[in-house]
């Protein structure tokens, strides 16, 4: 989606014992195409502020938003952020691209919650918790925001459109 970049922001809290690993694969894919990665950490309003005013001090051409119920609160201002920096980005469910991010990548929370309620209402008719068996998201989707990507000055490769569930125009 973003040409020639050679940059690109992780926005994490590290409090988050699996961002970490969020970014180790980062950073390895990242060096497979000599893209450098900036880590920055946020946990409150203000730290997202901050890290984004780093990310335009560092000339970062594109941010990764790491799975947080604290960015998830900050949907809108995060993809606010993003606009108003005209940073390309990526997160990890829908209502971002739907709040003005460019795209997500991830597994459908609907579906999640879903698949809880089957094991509530197993349990709640006698099953025990330990005898259901553990699931993984089987479907991830790919939702594009196509008014950012005309607003980057992007264009959306053929083959990410073939593959989105969504594109937002």
């Amino acid at each position: 989606m973003v040409p020639k970049l050679a940059r690109v922001a992780v926005l994490a809290n590290l409090s988050n014992s699996g961002h970490d690993k969020i970014v180790q694969n980062v950073q390895a894919a990242a060096q497979k195409t000599g893209v450098k990665v900036t880590t920055l950490e946020a946990r409150t309003p203000p730290d997202i502020e901050n890290a984004f005013a780093l990310m335009i001090r560092e000339n970062v051409g594109a941010v990764i938003v790491a799975p947080d119920a604290i960015f998830t609160q900050q949907t809108r201002q995060i993809a606010e952020l993003t606009a108003k920096n005209r940073l390309p980005s990526i997160y990890p469910i829908r209502v971002y691209p739907q709040a003005g991010g460019l795209m997500s990548y991830g597994q459908n929370r609907a579906d999640d919650y879903r698949l809880a309620a089957t094991y509530v209402d197993k349990i709640f008719k006698g099953a025990k918790p330990s005898d259901l068996p553990v699931e993984q998201p089987t479907k991830f989707e790919l939702v594009i925001n196509g008014k950012i990507a005309k607003a980057l000055g992007l264009t959306i490769p053929q083959a990410l459109l073939i593959s989105a569930d969504k594109v937002i125009e």
